[in-house]
């Protein structure tokens, strides 16, 4: 029986043994925060890690962005609110 040749490229599908696995935290930081230093161990880098992560095309991962949406938005909304009633007297 012959050899089976391989076509498959396994340095084009997980790289060479310098690149990070896929799993590995901090892989989807912007450059911008990666050039500003931040990492997945920091709150914010953290976030913007978590964030990065989330797939558009999954229901769970857009109900997760809406929550996101909302915890982050409401104190600005309160303050803006705050702030006009302040104004307004």
């Amino acid at each position: 029986m012959p050899p089976v040749e391989e076509t498959f490229d396994y340095d084009e599908e997980y790289g060479d043994e310098n690149t990070p696995p896929s799993w590995f935290p901090g892989g989807n930081l912007p450059p911008d925060a990666v050039r500003m230093g931040l990492t997945h161990h920091v709150p914010d880098g953290a976030l913007l890690d978590f964030a990065g992560k989330l797939d558009s095309t999954k229901p769970y991962h857009r109900m997760t962005a809406w929550v996101l949406l909302v915890v982050f938005g409401l104190p600005v909304v309160f303050a803006l609110l705050r702030a006009l009633s302040a104004f307004s007297r």
